[in-house]
């Protein structure tokens, strides 16, 4: 994808100011509120809603209502920006030592659909293991969620919803794919936030993918970080590609201490 020198110039000029590369290393792994972004970078909230405004203007972030407190709303990069993407790259690169993350741990509500891509999208991908588990596990896995797995080479059919209390162990990495559980767990608890749409409430398949494809993203991006290599991470997978439109498409392609590393991660 060609970039104009004037869309580079213009994420570098936003992000030319130490606060506001700071907002955009901390989202780097995962979304935040506006508090905890003002938590994070250590600004209060006239000063962080400023530099929110630039980088919202500038096409570096963007605003989501939470799926869950409807009164909340999320900040995400928008990584679907070649340019963005890349100036997201350099605050990935030393964020967790080697050997700090023994296991990621993907959770939602149900652990039916988002939390069970996730995890076997990782796995797919990533030596570090990783486990799913749901705050209210369902019955099953989604038949939806099972179908999307298929056509990206993932087998889900045969695996079973589970509780988080029956998963999660110490020095886990959570990661939260769902504002419902984000806001339900303790927020003292150290963890990753993505805030991804529940396709389930939209039952379609064209939603499924989409939510696959927003976590195989941020699965390549963080498997890369979790690894060491988040520096020669590579886009392996355009967002505007859907197997359910393309027939041709085939399986995609694949700080100093564990505590200080995950500065900000709540």
């Amino acid at each position: 994808m060609l970039v104009s020198i004037e869309r580079r110039a213009a994420v570098h000029a936003a992000l030319g100011e130490p606060v506001r590369l700071a907002i955009v290393d901390r989202l780097g792994p995962g979304d935040a509120s506006p508090g905890e972004l003002g938590e994070a970078v250590g600004v209060g909230s006239n000063l962080l809603a400023h530099h929110l405004k630039v980088l919202d203007e500038a096409g570096v972030i963007r605003r989501v209502r939470s799926e869950g407190d409807k009164r909340r709303s999320y900040v995400k990069l928008c990584l679907d920006d070649p340019v963005v993407w890349a100036a997201a790259q350099a605050g990935l690169a030393n964020l967790f030592p080697a050997g700090a993350v023994p296991r990621v741990v993907f959770v939602c509500t149900a652990n039916s659909a988002r939390s069970q891509l996730a995890a076997a999208r990782w796995n797919a991908i990533s030596p570090v293991p990783a486990a799913s588990a749901g705050t209210h596990p369902a019955l099953r896995v989604h038949p939806r969620a099972s179908r999307t797995g298929r056509r990206h080479g993932l087998a889900l059919g045969r695996i079973k919803p589970v509780g988080l209390q029956e998963v999660v162990r110490d020095g886990d990495l959570v990661v939260a794919v769902c504002d419902n559980v984000h806001e339900e767990l303790d927020p003292g608890r150290e963890r990753l936030h993505w805030s991804i749409p529940d396709p389930v409430r939209v039952d379609t398949d064209d939603a499924f993918e989409a939510a696959y494809a927003d976590i195989s993203r941020r699965v390549e991006r963080l498997a890369a970080a979790v690894t060491g290599s988040a520096g020669d991470t590579q886009r392996s997978d355009p967002p505007d590609r859907n197997p359910l439109r393309d027939s041709t498409m085939g399986t995609p392609t694949s700080q100093t201490s564990g505590s200080a590393a995950r500065r900000g991660i709540r």
